[in-house]
């Protein structure tokens, strides 16, 4: 496949900062943003179809632009990632039209009401298995932990936070080692549109992998907190394995310490419609992060994936790899990658990549990776994209050796996706997921 997007920066080091609240983030992200008004661009004969944008937007607001913080001016464009709003008030957040940037490629019909309805549907039961020295609670929604990780940034994502009225919290204690993966298993049985709340907490110089497991059917709209406490080592894998009838919206921010490791592996095959939004913020120096995708897309499917890194301090690095594949008729996925590189983040060592082979016609996918520098005193910093179909050479090569077609597609394939597979590091998991790749190569009969 050939490369369509690739930048890189490469200037000095500088010294460290920390940032500990998060409204410091937004007031830092203003710094640096256009004073003066903007127009909205209107882009005719597209529909809320996600693919093509309504002709107008009948909201208030229209691609982000909301009122300047300084002077009279009446709009500006939210020119900076981190200038995005953040609110626990749905209030705050207009009626979606399928003209706003973070919702052009959805198709908002097949939300099922996540974005319209009040979410009174029965949510998905939860059930934590596996190590013994890591507390599960059930815990009503005025426990003060609730809401201290991560803010909405979205229409639905707030009609979660004010839909649920149960979450579940799962703690590794301090400077304790988990005796085993966890597995948080989420399984739907009713189609209703209903909201969920889960919190991880991983406290300081602690170590653990957990699985968030989604199967069944659903219409749900989820939050996932995630705090990645001073010298913790967290890995969070949340796989998508829904029926074929499910809708699954969710928010999965993290917030990471300082020189904590945080891994974060996303795995979607299942479902009519998921869309994910996985975000690491750092909030101190010496912090790591990775972030994993892998997704397979059929026929009809929609899978879609907006991520977002924001380097808020110092000497932090963090690596992004998210792969794809689609077969069938209007199988669709769509990867945003966000990379927001603060004016105080100093020393930052950032690069995230996307790759996606379509296997048959018919199929559509839309990568763009963003890549937003606020300061030049960088280790370096860069992005690329490539979508592309089998490379003929390396069926040439296969085939050369004795090796039928259709199993070297198939080895193609396999080779391609395993990579992320094996950052998981869990065997039976790898090995479950590996099967299902299979299932989905032998569903399309490639």
């Amino acid at each position: 496949m050939a490369e369509t997007t690739h930048t890189e920066f490469s200037p000095n080091t500088a010294p460290e900062g920390e940032v500990t609240d998060l409204g410091d983030l937004d007031e830092k992200a203003r710094l640096g943003a256009p004073s003066g008004a903007a127009a909205s661009a209107s882009i005719d004969g597209f529909t809320e179809e996600g693919e093509r944008l309504s002709a107008q937007n009948t909201g208030s607001e229209q691609f982000g632009l909301k009122e300047h913080s300084h002077g009279n001016a009446p709009v500006i464009p939210e020119a900076s990632r981190g200038e995005r709003r953040r609110s626990f008030d749905l209030a705050d957040y207009p009626t979606l039209t399928g003209l706003e940037e973070d919702w052009r490629f959805t198709p908002l019909k097949r939300l099922r009401g996540l974005h319209t309805d009040a979410l009174t549907g029965t949510a998905p039961s939860v059930v934590v298995t596996g190590a013994g020295n890591v507390t599960v609670e059930t815990v009503g929604r005025d426990d003060a932990r609730l809401g201290t990780a991560a803010t909405p940034e979205d229409r639905v994502s707030a009609a979660a936070w004010n839909a649920f009225t149960e979450a579940t919290v799962i703690t590794i204690p301090k400077e304790t080692v988990a005796d085993g993966e966890v597995t948080v298993s989420v399984t739907g049985s009713a189609m209703e549109a209903a909201a969920q709340q889960i919190l991880i907490n991983a406290e300081a110089f602690s170590k653990a992998v957990v699985v968030l497991d989604h199967s069944g059917s659903a219409t749900l709209a989820q939050n996932v907190e995630i705090i990645v406490g001073d010298g913790a080592e967290l890995t969070v894998v949340s796989v998508q394995e829904w029926n074929d009838d499910a809708v699954h919206v969710s928010s999965q921010q993290a917030k990471v310490g300082r020189d904590a490791r945080y891994k974060h592996v996303v795995v979607s095959l299942g479902g009519d419609l998921v869309r994910l939004t996985p975000s690491s913020i750092f909030t101190a120096t010496g912090a790591e992060v990775e972030m994993y995708g892998l997704y397979f897309a059929d026929a009809g499917q929609h899978l879609e994936q907006r991520l977002l890194v924001d380097h808020a301090v110092p000497n932090c690095t963090s690596r992004v790899t998210y792969k794809g594949a689609l077969q069938g008729q209007d199988a669709h996925t769509v990867w945003v990658g966000d990379v927001l590189i603060r004016k105080a983040a100093e020393g930052t060592d950032t690069y995230e990549t996307n790759r996606n082979l379509i296997l048959t016609d018919g199929a559509r996918s839309d990568s763009v990776p963003n890549l937003e520098i606020e300061t030049g005193l960088i280790e370096g910093a860069g992005h690329a994209s490539a979508t592309g179909r089998f490379d003929d050479e390396h069926l040439f090569y296969l085939m050369a050796r004795g090796i039928p077609e259709k199993a070297a597609r198939r080895l193609v394939v396999r080779g391609f996706l395993n990579e992320v597979i094996q950052q998981i590091k869990v065997p039976a998991l790898e090995e479950r997921l590996s099967e299902s790749v299979e299932r989905e190569l032998a569903a399309g009969n490639l």
